[in-house]
């Protein structure tokens, strides 16, 4: 016996995360959580410290009507300028920790490392279940 026909759409694909975070980025977002409380991260464009991830206490930083919100890391929502975010939304954004000195408001500051952003391009199929998703 045939088996049955059916216009049922195969599922679509899962959209990928728009912001992940290494295991080092991870520890260090705990650490500053057990100092601070609840923590929150904002990417901007802007000058000084422009091109490194913040991570501020929550209640620190007002998050603007145009900011982005990716998602989070270690529990921590993350967002991102809105013209930053159309320059970027076919990225990945992967959160990392390298030496260095911390943006000079961000809480990692005074540690020795620093967050980084590290990148890659979505798949043309990544894209597409960023779009049906409404993401992108």
């Amino acid at each position: 016996m045939a088996p049955p026909v059916t216009d049922a759409s195969p599922p679509a694909a899962t959209p990928p995360l728009q912001v992940t975070a290494t295991a080092s980025a991870l520890q260090l977002i705990d650490t500053l959580r057990s100092r601070h409380g609840p923590v929150l991260f904002h990417q901007s464009g802007g000058c000084c410290d422009g091109s490194s991830p913040m991570c501020f206490a929550v209640g620190d930083f007002i998050v603007g009507d145009r900011d982005v919100r990716l998602g989070e890391i270690g529990g921590a929502d993350f967002y991102i300028s809105a013209p930053q975010f159309a320059y970027w939304k076919h990225t990945q954004l992967i959160i990392d920790v390298v030496p260095g000195r911390g943006g000079m408001f961000s809480l990692e500051n005074g540690e020795g490392v620093r967050f980084l952003v590290r990148s890659r391009l979505f798949t043309d199929e990544e894209l597409a279940a960023l779009s049906a998703s409404g993401r992108v």
